[in-house]
């Protein structure tokens, strides 16, 4: 059907009151038109049945991207209903009806007038088995994030083990919020918790949650956040299964904790956050240690570092001990191999230097021998004798001597006091 045709047909307006049905079959000069008619048949159906409950297998389902209405059919072995589901209502669908699907709607019995159509206006859609429309709808995103990689185990990452700052985002009214803040001020009262508001419920609760993900990841103000609420009905929980919500988590650059109430069930969100929580009491665990953890995580860590403070100072000292020791063994090794070396060279040395004195002597015997024909001490020990003044000035000539002065006379084994009587020059021939 045309949705843009159902004018009155919506609902919007109450239906036209029935003519009076005294008239209708009395007075033959003043038929009802066709409108009427319609108008008639319509009230006749909305004022005398209450909302049913039909189930039915659901073909034809379509929507007009105009209106947002659905419309489809309704089917069992032997019959078939017209149905219309105004675009508020379908809005609420987690999901929309396959083809052929066994489903349970609620509504009320109506008539479109401009056609005469007879047709329910539901409300309510169901699915019939496990889980019904929420399953399919929890099952497609499941598929389509898997796909995509958001659920691989592989890029969860590993939360901070000593949060300086915790971000949460749940409703600023429920009972999440206040266990939250009790078991973090018990556990960790040092830590820093920065809260985001949000509608965990209801229209509108998806977006809001999401968009508290994003402002906490343009700020990075905190080490982790915790996203959840307390526990409640599939309807209740199912923004934390919606599309936007799943995406807002898996792009945080902080890690993210779902904290949604519930033991039975997963969400989406669970899926998807780095870690998941059963309840946000235990969430606020996950998070934070307790403080006899840090107390034996302490204790722990002064084990250790005494432990390799002691390995960092024996590990070099026992290095040092073998490189002495190898060092010594070397230097002993090449102190042998130099002493040999030496021995050889000073035997060497030795033998060539005794070469080099005999040469010399032999030499300087030489000399000796030369020097001793060449010196005066030689002509002396002949017999010849050197005059020399007081001041051992040699006297050379006669005129060197005047009468009555004294020198001394140089014999080879000593000097004899002379004095001068008279001085005779040499005649010349």
């Amino acid at each position: 059907m045309n949705g843009d045709l159902f004018g009155e047909g919506h609902g919007r307006s109450p239906a036209r009151r029935a003519p009076e049905r005294a008239g209708l079959v009395t007075d033959r000069a003043k038929p009802l038109t066709v409108t009427g008619v319609n108008a008639l048949a319509r009230g006749l159906l909305e004022s005398s049945y209450p909302p049913l409950w039909v189930a039915g297998e659901v073909t034809g389902w379509k929507r007009t991207p105009s209106t947002g209405h659905c419309y489809f059919t309704l089917k069992d072995r032997t019959a078939l209903l017209r149905c219309v589901m105004f675009r508020d209502d379908a809005l609420r669908l987690p999901a929309m009806p396959e083809e052929g699907m066994q489903v349970r709607v609620q509504g009320t019995l109506t008539l479109y007038e401009q056609r005469g159509d007879f047709q329910l206006k539901v409300r309510v859609v169901e699915a019939e088995g496990t889980g019904g429309l929420y399953r399919i709808a929890f099952e497609r995103l499941r598929g389509k994030l898997e796909a995509e990689g958001l659920l691989a185990s592989a890029r969860k990452r590993a939360l901070p083990r000593f949060p300086g700052t915790v971000g949460v985002i749940t409703s600023p009214i429920g009972a999440a919020l206040h266990d939250i803040l009790t078991v973090l001020e018990r556990r960790a009262p040092w830590t820093r918790v920065l809260f985001s508001p949000a509608k965990v419920q209801g229209e509108g609760a998806a977006a809001d949650i999401a968009r508290a993900i994003r402002l906490f990841s343009r700020t990075n103000e905190a080490d982790v956040l915790i996203v959840g609420r307390g526990g409640g009905s599939v309807e209740d929980l199912w923004a934390f299964n919606e599309e936007v919500v799943a995406r807002a988590i898996a792009s945080s650059p902080i890690p993210v904790v779902s904290a949604v109430g519930h033991e039975v069930d997963v969400t989406i969100a669970d899926l998807v956050a780095d870690a998941r929580a059963a309840t946000p009491s235990a969430a606020a665990e996950c998070v934070v240690p307790d403080p006899g953890a840090i107390e034996g995580l302490l204790e722990r860590a002064e084990y250790r570092l005494v432990s390799g403070l002691r390995r960092t100072v024996e590990r070099p000292q026992r290095r040092l001990d073998v490189q002495v020791a190898r060092m010594e063994t070397a230097m002993t090794r090449r102190l042998g191999q130099r002493q040999s070396r030496m021995a050889a060279i000073d035997g060497r040395l030795e033998s060539a230097m005794g070469r080099l004195l005999r040469r010399r002597e032999d030499r300087l015997a030489s000399l000796a021998g030369r020097l001793e024909a060449l010196s005066p001490l030689a002509a002396l020990r002949r017999g010849y004798a050197v005059p020399l003044a007081e001041d051992g000035t040699l006297l050379r000539s006669h005129r060197d001597f005047e009468t009555g002065s004294s020198f001394r006379l140089r014999i080879a084994d000593g000097s004899v006091d002379c004095s001068v009587e008279g001085v005779r020059p040499e005649e010349q021939e």
